[in-house]
């Protein structure tokens, strides 16, 4: 399961700086959302919390973020 989560989640995450570079918004913002929470599940099946980490302070910038704008 851990296996395509991971593979998912990155191909989306691909799509979000795919979609930054074409200046897609808010596409890219959602891409970008999904691919982290599929790394942050990833993280716990693992129970690696360093991923875990990394991936919730993404998400908790990118919602303070979409947040204030």
């Amino acid at each position: 399961m851990a296996f395509a989560v991971k593979w998912v989640a990155s191909v989306i995450q691909i799509g979000g700086y795919s979609a930054t570079a074409f200046g897609w918004t808010p596409a890219n913002l959602y891409l970008f959302l999904v691919g982290l929470l599929g790394w942050f599940a990833v993280g716990v099946m693992w129970k690696d919390r360093a991923i875990m980490l990394i991936h919730l302070v993404a998400l908790a910038v990118m919602v303070a973020g979409m947040s204030s704008g």
